[in-house]
């Protein structure tokens, strides 16, 4: 029957990808990771934008088709880990791998709170060598944020294979929340990540829900023009862009990481014939550097979380603040007044009573 339950499962995700694929939506990837309980590494990834399933599993060992009472029982090799597919145009890699690291205490290396063992240590398991090299990274990011006073433990190692656990452990926060509920709680693992994710400033907060993805999504998601401008500091032409004259209530967005940038209220007409504004809707998103490409030294401007380039930050704008933020249509989205609710951007729609 366990047998018939893990065919049953693999061909279901794997007609799942096949169906999504045919119908041209973007191709699907596989990130597998361990920090203890299933249930509890499972329940956040499910609420990830971008995430399609969180399976929960086993992974790690040697022994074939591991049921839930071997590997609790501690007699094998396998360790309990949870296999995310996901959309990369909608969530990052990286992203999901800074959402793990917020789940458990990676210094630990006997298990994962109260649950002692092997089979409940962590783990982040790369299917490719981006996302070895991307894990590598963030861990050492992580080492050097001082979250943690001790050394960062959790291992990055190789996919090998993944053996989905039985039926009743699949999305078990939904089917028993009041246990769930309970055992986080017991455990010590919430009370863990408020301690040391509680505070964390939240700039922090949006770098995780404002980043810059690979270079490969890049491309497929952006026109020519779009990619040009961004990542190759490139300049649209004047007056033949697409919101140099736009006159619409809304606000302005970088066109790769979605962080919000300036604000309609702050435009205004300059007759460069490029989107110009008096300040940034948010100041923290703008980055200003030196710009020797030219005789005369400029000022550039570039996303904090998306690195892209924007354009150029000049002194001859009107008051209140005589500066001419002069950027690229090619570098923004605009999301007029009336959708920002329906795009997460609710919190802007004070801005414009």
């Amino acid at each position: 029957m366990k047998t018939l339950f893990y065919t049953f499962i693999t061909a279901l995700a794997a007609f799942s990808l096949f169906a999504m694929s045919s119908s041209g939506d973007a191709k699907l990837e596989t990130a597998t990771f361990a920090g203890g309980c299933f249930w509890c590494i499972e329940a956040p990834f499910e609420k990830v934008d971008g995430v399609v399933s969180a399976v929960s599993g086993y992974s790690g060992g040697s022994e074939k088709n591991p049921t839930y009472k071997q590997v609790s029982s501690g007699r094998t090799s396998h360790i309990e880990v949870v296999q995310v597919t996901f959309d990369p145009a909608r969530v990052t890699y990286e992203q999901l791998v800074e959402v793990f690291w917020r789940q458990f205490d990676p210094t630990d290396a006997g298990g994962s709170f109260y649950d002692r063992g092997h089979h409940y240590t962590s783990a982040i398991f790369y299917h490719t060598d981006e996302q070895k090299q991307i894990a590598e990274a963030s861990k050492t990011r992580l080492a050097e944020s001082g979250v943690f006073s001790k050394p960062i433990v959790t291992p990055i190692r190789q996919f090998d294979v993944f053996y989905p656990a039985e039926e009743y452990h699949q999305d078990y926060y939904q089917k028993n929340p009041a246990h769930y509920q309970r055992y986080r709680k017991g455990s010590g693992r919430d009370k863990f990540i408020e301690k040391h994710w509680g505070k964390v400033k939240a700039t922090n907060k949006m770098a995780m829900k404002y980043n810059k993805p690979s270079d490969d999504v890049i491309r497929k998601s952006l026109t020519e023009l779009q990619y040009y401008v961004t990542q190759e500091d490139g300049t649209e032409r004047p007056f033949r862009n697409e919101f140099w004259d736009n006159k619409a209530d809304g606000i302005y967005v970088d066109i790769v990481s979605g962080e919000p940038l300036f604000s309609s209220r702050d435009k205004y007409k300059s007759g460069t014939g490029w989107p110009s504004f008096i300040r940034p809707l948010e100041k923290e998103h703008i980055v200003e550097k030196k710009d020797y490409k030219l005789l005369v030294p400029r000022v550039e401007v570039r996303s904090k979380y998306g690195d892209s380039h924007l354009g150029h930050v000049f002194t001859d704008g009107p008051q209140p603040t005589g500066l001419r933020y002069c950027i690229n249509s090619a570098a923004l989205r605009f999301i007029p007044k009336e959708k920002l609710a329906d795009e997460g951007y609710e919190s802007y729609l004070s801005h414009f009573e």
